[in-house]
């Protein structure tokens, strides 16, 4: 059994391990900023501890797309074996099945523990096209297990054989809207017909 400090501790990592700090963890996960601040994990006169409740935390694993089992990882500052398929997202042409997901070689393996998504991968950006919100160097988390809504960021390859990174916007029976992640490139209207497949991004390092 996790200890108060170790509990506060893995939250700690699991917000460095989402890239962002706690009270930034917690504005991710719809909670207030606050939640996981040094100054609540005690009563106001410091000497009773105040535990995060169940439904916080697991907002916050949702938020950082991690397992409760990875999360007892990080409390134990266990290493997980778990990895993920990457390459670069310029060098992708053939690299898919007609669903989506990683086929072939040219796929390299990098950790990334606790993920709670079984067909994850991950794509590299290079070049300029995606800033300022994705710059090159970037590595997108991708999913195809996790249908994206509207507002989301998503890798869309078209039969074309053309691959990019767009947000979603409204989707009708017979299109989708795409919007440029660089407000120096057009947005796009898309006929499903044109679609080959579209995978939501859960995660980017940046």
């Amino acid at each position: 059994m996790f200890t108060h400090e170790e509990i506060w501790r893995g939250i700690d990592r699991l917000a460095a391990h989402a890239q962002t700090s706690p009270s930034g963890l917690a504005r991710r996960a719809g909670l207030d900023s606050t939640t996981f601040n040094p100054s609540k994990r005690f009563s106001r006169d410091g000497e009773k501890p105040r535990w995060p409740s169940t439904e916080s935390l697991a907002k916050a694993l949702a938020a950082a797309h991690m397992d409760f089992t990875g999360f007892a990882d990080l409390v134990a500052g266990r290493s997980r074996a778990d990895n993920l398929r990457t390459r670069s997202l310029a060098d992708s042409a053939g690299a898919f099945d007609a669903g989506g997901l990683p086929r072939g070689e040219g796929w390299a393996r990098i950790p990334f523990p606790g993920l709670a998504f079984d067909k994850a991968y991950a794509l590299t950006v290079e070049g300029d096209e995606m800033e300022p919100v994705f710059r090159a160097g970037d590595r997108l988390v991708i999913t195809p297990d996790d249908p994206p809504r509207e507002g989301d960021r998503v890798v869309v390859r078209e039969r074309s054989g053309a691959i990019c990174a767009w947000r979603l916007g409204v989707r009708t029976v017979q299109t989708l809207t795409l919007h440029a992640l660089n407000p120096a490139r057009p947005d796009r209207k898309l006929a499903l017909s044109e679609l080959d497949w579209m995978a939501r991004i859960v995660w980017a390092s940046q």
